[in-house]
């Protein structure tokens, strides 16, 4: 087998001006796979520094840790001349800029996209993260996940009747806006690559959490009808749920005929594909309850793990409802090597996986302002000299 390539991003230098979720676990990923980026933060630090306990094993915020490995910390105080000058002696060789302030903060500071950085680093790709944009009913206001989730429709379809609207137990919509901001990030430099020419790219929270309505939207584009929670059950497919064992819970997933001829056979109720209100998918969500009781009075004497192995050996695709602690112990999630460890730390790697140039996720996340000095000497030294007073370590204490 021919060696690895370095990583895919190798050379890239990234400036990362982002705090919490969405914008560090973009660079993060952009780290992994090579790029060189540093952590530019406030005085006080990232938010999620102080998001704690629990605490790793380095004494930082679990959360922060989560989503910074592989970067440079730098502390700048961006609203001052210093800290700007910085700023800018970084930006002169820099690839990518990505920031997540309030719209509008940049431009306060003299240092937004069209105002100042465009014209000065005609190459440079700046990446906008916010809650709803900088204009319309809703631009330059703030917004978290969890305000994103109830504000578009996402928690009205999560839960059931009986728990009303639901919060999703993960921030869904901070995940999937650092994979929409990595994906315009990598877009613009390809077209760099073509013309030679950067641009700003926007990944909102509200456009990522509008999007993930599928099919919720085009059912109600389509019928009218206003999407109402489920549980853990699919509006369009049937039997797509959880379902009790004796030991626990299963769900299975069947999406077509033949997935449900076999889970019938294997449960031992191979009579209800001769049903007529079971006979085709449409049937079967229009019967739904029915169905459902007929399988849980099958699988209540059955141990949920056994279950779950005999229905996938069988081609139906089920699992056991593991707790978080039982996932990330499975075999399989070492198989995939999907933890990460580097001395004291352990993270998840990011999903993507290139084979010919793999990630090689760097060191475990800085201490704040923790790379001053390293960072500062890579500028020329005459941008250092124009920094002033942002080039004294006391300038901004230490964490």
């Amino acid at each position: 087998m021919a060696s690895a390539r370095q990583g895919a991003l190798q050379g890239l230098k990234v400036v990362d001006l982002t705090r919490v979720l969405a914008g560090p676990l973009c660079t993060q990923m952009l780290a992994d796979h090579g790029a060189d980026v540093v952590k530019v933060e406030p005085p006080a630090g990232d938010e999620t520094r102080k998001l704690a306990p629990p605490l790793t094993p380095s004494r930082q915020s679990a959360y922060f840790a989560a989503l910074n490995r592989g970067k440079q910390s730098i502390s700048l105080d961006l609203s001052k001349r210093d800290g700007q000058d910085v700023l800018h002696a970084l930006l002169r060789d820099a690839d990518v800029l990505v920031e997540n302030f309030v719209p509008g903060t940049l431009e306060r500071w003299g240092l937004g996209y069209e105002q100042a950085l465009a014209a000065r680093y005609p190459r440079l790709v700046m990446c906008s993260i916010s809650g709803f944009g900088a204009d319309g009913p809703l631009g330059g206001l703030p917004g978290y996940d969890a305000v994103l989730q109830a504000a578009c429709g996402l928690m009205s379809i999560n839960g059931s009747a009986d728990s009303g609207p639901t919060k999703l137990g993960i921030p869904v919509v901070d995940h999937l806006t650092g994979y929409a901001a990595l994906s315009g990030i990598l877009m613009a430099l390809r077209a760099r690559d073509r013309d030679g020419r950067g641009q700003r790219v926007e990944a909102t929270l509200y456009d990522t959490a509008i999007s993930l309505l599928v099919p919720h939207a085009a059912n109600w584009l389509s019928s009218g009808e206003c999407p109402a929670p489920l549980g853990s059950a699919h509006p369009n497919i049937a039997p797509y749920d959880k379902f009790c064992a004796a030991d626990g819970e299963v769900f299975i997933g069947v999406v077509n005929d033949g997935q449900f001829r076999r889970l019938c056979q294997a449960i031992g109720r191979p009579d209800l594909v001769a049903d007529p209100r079971f006979a085709d998918n449409a049937q079967r969500v229009r019967h739904r309850d029915a169905l459902t009781a007929r399988i849980e009075a099958a699988l209540g004497g059955q141990r949920a793990a056994p279950l779950a192995d005999t229905l996938m050996q069988a081609g139906v695709p089920a699992a056991v409802v593991n707790d978080v602690a039982a996932a990330l112990n499975h075999p399989h999630t070492a198989h995939r090597q999907l933890l990460v460890r580097k001395g004291r730390y352990t993270g998840l790697r990011a999903p993507m996986r290139l084979l010919g140039t793999p990630a090689c996720p760097g060191r475990e996340p800085p201490e704040l302002d923790q790379d001053r000095a390293a960072v500062l000497a890579r500028v020329r030294p005459s941008s250092a000299d124009d920094a002033g007073p942002a080039i004294d370590r006391q300038e901004v204490p230490m964490k």
